[in-house]
């Protein structure tokens, strides 16, 4: 009998405290909430700049579409001053793990040194090689190779 009167006193909380919630209708309150991601952050630079740049079968050469990336990374950099970042180079699967892991960092040095020559301050970019053992692309073919074949800037 006891736990019934417990119970029902807690259904009858649980109600009332329910009935002062406001209720969401959609519409606005007055306070603004941002669009999208918050400026500055690894959100922002994945949905406004681009966050990562393409290489070529063995090579860490950059490719005029890099450059475009890179050089609108740079002018982000240059506006959010406080943001450091690291660079990640990586590679297909193809090739000994030694030799990923020194192409891995040609093209991640390849991307920072543009990040430089354009005036972004040298301490502010760190960088790094996963050779072929973060790929962002699964399977053995062209397709899954070119998306591993890659640079990564992300927030530190």
């Amino acid at each position: 009998m006891r736990l019934k009167v417990v119970a029902a006193l807690g259904m009858v909380a649980l109600l009332s405290a329910c009935a002062h919630e406001k209720a969401n209708t959609g519409a606005s309150t007055g306070a603004s909430m941002p669009a999208g991601p918050v400026p500055g952050s690894e959100a922002d630079l994945v949905a406004n700049v681009g966050d990562r740049v393409f290489f070529e079968f063995n090579k860490s050469g950059l490719k005029d579409d890099a450059k475009v990336t890179l050089q609108k990374q740079a002018d982000w950099m240059a506006k959010y001053q406080q943001v450091n970042v690291e660079v990640a180079g990586n590679c297909d699967d193809r090739g000994t793990e030694e030799y990923n892991i020194a192409l891995g960092q040609r093209r991640a040095n390849a991307a920072r040194d543009f990040l430089v020559s354009k005036g972004v301050t040298s301490a502010r970019i760190s960088t790094i090689s996963y050779g072929k053992d973060r790929p962002t692309a699964l399977g053995d073919n062209e397709e899954a190779w070119a998306q591993n074949r890659n640079a990564i800037t992300s927030v530190k």
